[in-house]
């Protein structure tokens, strides 16, 4: 049985979908009570058994909650994806001298606090069925410096040395975990942030020549759950289309032989990052 956090859309939705596809049984939480809903609608409509759950991974004792509804309702918690993240607070985490405390110390009780506080609940219940795998979705802005997202990419930097510390720490137990990071992945929510220029802005600095979609990562996420992946744990694995792996003036085109569009370098230099 699996939980999932932030499933009610985009890479949550996405991952909820692949592990009942797979044949598990998944807790779908969200903050927003109807998109879980929506996502379990799915789910069942693909003959797949998942439960709706709406709660905040902030608040402790609705976490407490969710674990203890989970097990209830399946028997107990194999696998956890940490999905869920402030994502609201995006348009707000500005430079360091111009964060708002407030917006940093938000960011921190979700992203991180919040999937340490579904960590700690998982485990136990890991540990009395002999073992489980949990994958905590980090981000490429956790990887490399930003003109913004300060808190942001500092709170994934710090979750993969949460996951590296949990696969240290429990192994011994049967328990896996590893971080996964995304580079550019067209959810719903950043296609409609996102404009066209700012796009290809983006896709230019990519090896692959496409965004990613949520079911990439989901392909990721299921992979690293299953058994076919064993052998696999404290790692952070990039999901990027090769945004992370180029030396930094790929962009320009004095290191590929594919053709660049004139002025597109002058014009991206303008453009602010995400």
């Amino acid at each position: 049985m699996a939980v999932v956090t932030g499933a009610g859309a985009g890479i949550g939705k996405a991952c909820a979908l692949a592990i009942a596809r797979e044949g598990g049984n998944v807790v779908v939480a969200d903050i927003d009570g109807s998109a879980a809903v929506a996502c379990t609608a799915q789910i069942a409509a693909e003959a797949g058994h998942a439960l709706a759950l709406a709660m905040d991974i902030a608040d402790a004792q609705a976490v407490a909650a969710l674990f203890e509804t989970a097990e209830r309702h399946f028997g107990g918690v194999d696998l956890l994806v940490n999905n869920a993240s402030a994502m609201h607070l995006t348009p707000r985490d500005h430079t360091i001298l111009d964060l708002d405390l407030a917006v940093w110390d938000q960011t921190m009780a979700t992203n991180l606090r919040g999937t340490l506080l579904c960590c700690r609940q998982a485990i136990p219940r890991m540990i009395a069925r002999g073992g489980g795998a949990i994958v905590n979705m980090s981000s490429c802005q956790g990887l490399s410096g930003d003109t913004a997202q300060t808190s942001y990419a500092a709170s994934k930097a710090a979750m993969n040395m949460l996951s590296a510390s949990l696969a240290t720490q429990y192994g011994h137990a049967q328990i896996r975990c590893n971080a996964v990071a995304p580079g550019l992945i067209m959810t719903e929510r950043l296609l409609a942030k996102l404009d066209e220029r700012m796009q290809r802005h983006l896709s230019r600095h990519q090896l692959l020549q496409r965004v990613g979609r949520p079911e990439d990562v989901a392909a990721l996420v299921a992979f690293l759950l299953s058994d076919d992946a064993a052998f696999i744990t404290g790692q952070v694995l990039c999901i990027d289309g090769g945004m992370l792996a180029h030396v930094p003036t790929y962009a320009d085109g004095g290191n590929s032989r594919a053709a660049r569009p004139a002025g597109d370098t002058a014009k991206a230099a303008a453009a602010p990052r995400c």
